[in-house]
Formats: C-alpha cells, structure tokens, sequence
C-alpha cells in the first residue's frame, strides 16, 4: 500500500500527470467566503457555483453532512466539494468539523477518483476553519483513499 505523499505548494495547482480531484471540506450552510475556498475561487468560478446552487436547491438533492459534490474545471482537473462541517463556528457543540461526515465524503470521493482514474490532491482538510486535527483526519483519508490504491498529494501552502 502506499501512503499519502506531503508536499509544499498550493493545492490550486496540482503536481503530476493524468487527471486530478481536488478535494477540500465545506460547511453544511451554504456559507463561502473563507480559508481555501477563496483560493479556488481565485482559480475557477464553478465550484463556488455549484456549491451555492446545490445548498440552495437542498431540499430536492442530496446536500448535507457527507456528501460529495465533484465539478469538472479544466479537462483534466475536477474539484470535490466534501460537506464535511457543521456550521462555521465553533460553540457548545464543539469545533465544526464532522469527522463521520468527512469519512462519507471521501468514500464519495474514492468511487468518483476510481471512476476517472484520478489522482486525489487536498490541503489538510478539516483542519483548518473547521477546527479539526490531523491525526482524526488522517487515518481516513488513508482507509478511504490511499488502501483501495488511489494516490493522494496532501498540500502544506508555502508562507
């Protein structure tokens, strides 16, 4: 089995050949305006889009804690939008991150990587905003993704 390769750089811009997902956490309320969903914004319009359509349109689709929304940016780049946050703040419930939610999607994520014979690439997800820690995170990235042999690039944004 291989293991998630950690490198330097911005997840925006993926390193490598053939297709690439590039898969980052949002929040349950239709909220975007903050952490790295702004540097997808920057890059493509779409994923902000959809997301605002697929939160809107709720009631008739499958948005929610855990699932998965996968739009294509450039003919070999796609971006996954992982519902994987209860709300934006932290309070007496806890951090945002929904680590059961973020498992959900990245089992979406592992059949859509398969599918397209794709490559995974991600900042730290749920580690930011979201409030999570990287060794909750972690381990499922590596049950979903990496042991089922799909290849995954975590980014640590340089500055």
């Amino acid at each position: 089995m291989s293991e998630i390769a950690y490198v330097r750089g911005d997840a925006t811009a993926p390193l490598g050949k053939g297709v690439k997902v590039i898969a980052h956490v949002c929040n349950d309320i239709g909220g975007w305006g903050k952490g790295f969903v702004l540097a997808v914004s920057r890059r493509w319009p779409e994923p902000e889009a959809a997301y605002r359509a697929w939160h809107r349109g709720r009631a008739h689709n499958d948005f929610g804690l855990g699932a998965a929304q996968f739009i294509q940016v450039a003919r070999y780049v796609w971006v996954a939008n992982l519902v994987g946050r209860r709300g934006i703040r932290t309070g007496s419930k806890g951090v945002p991150v929904r680590y059961e939610a973020i498992d959900e999607a990245l089992g979406l994520l592992a059949g859509k990587a398969a599918e397209l014979g794709a490559s995974v690439h991600m900042p730290r997800i749920g580690c930011g905003l979201a409030g999570g820690k990287w060794p909750g995170v972690e381990p499922l990235i590596a049950e979903r993704l990496v042991k089922p042999g799909i290849a995954v690039a975590v980014y640590d944004h340089e500055g």
